[in-house]
C-alpha cells in the first residue's frame, strides 16, 4: 500500500476502535444501577434492605414448608412474631432514651466547634441553616412509618 492510504487506513482504523471504545462507556455508564438511599423495600442482591413483613410472609412460608406447621401453628407463629416485634421496639425506644443525653452533647459539641471556625457574617448563615435542616429532620421524623417512632 501507498503511504497516503496505509495513514488513511490507520485513521479509519484508529477512529473505529475510538467510537467503539467512547460507546462501549457510554453504555457502561448508562446501563449501570443507581445506588438506592434510605431503606428498599424488597431483597433483589446483597446490600439490598428486605421489607419485614415480606421476610415475615416468607420465613412462614419456609417453615410451613419445611417444619411441616398446620394453621393454628402458623397463626400462633404469627402471634409470637407480633410479641417479638413490640419487645424490639420498646428495646428501641428505651435505647433512643437512654442516649438522648449524649447524643445531645456530641451535636451540641460539633455545632460549637463549627460556629468557633465561622466568620461573624456567616454565623446567621449558619443558624439559618440548621434551622432549615431541624425543620426538614422533624418533617420527615413525623412523616416516616409509625412502627419505628
Amino acid at each position: 500500500m501507498p503511504k497516503s492510504k496505509l495513514s488513511a487506513f490507520l485513521s479509519l482504523i484508529l477512529v473505529f476502535a475510538s467510537g467503539a471504545l467512547v460507546g462501549a462507556v457510554g453504555h457502561r455508564l448508562y446501563t449501570v444501577n443507581t445506588v438506592a438511599s434510605g431503606n428498599v423495600n424488597v431483597s433483589h442482591g446483597p446490600g439490598r434492605k428486605t421489607d419485614p413483613e415480606e421476610a415475615r410472609r416468607r420465613l412462614l412460608a419456609e417453615m410451613r414448608e419445611k417444619v411441616q406447621l398446620d394453621d393454628e401453628q402458623v397463626k400462633k407463629a404469627d402471634e409470637i412474631m407480633d410479641a417479638t416485634r413490640e419487645q424490639f421496639n420498646q428495646l428501641r425506644k428505651s435505647m433512643d432514651e437512654k442516649m438522648k443525653p449524649e447524643r445531645n452533647h456530641i451535636w451540641a459539641t460539633q455545632i460549637q466547634k463549627t460556629r468557633a471556625i465561622l466568620r461573624p457574617e456567616q454565623l446567621p448563615l449558619y443558624d439559618r441553616y440548621r434551622a432549615d435542616r431541624e425543620a426538614e429532620r422533624k418533617k420527615n421524623r413525623n412523616s416516616g412509618p409509625s412502627d419505628n417512632k
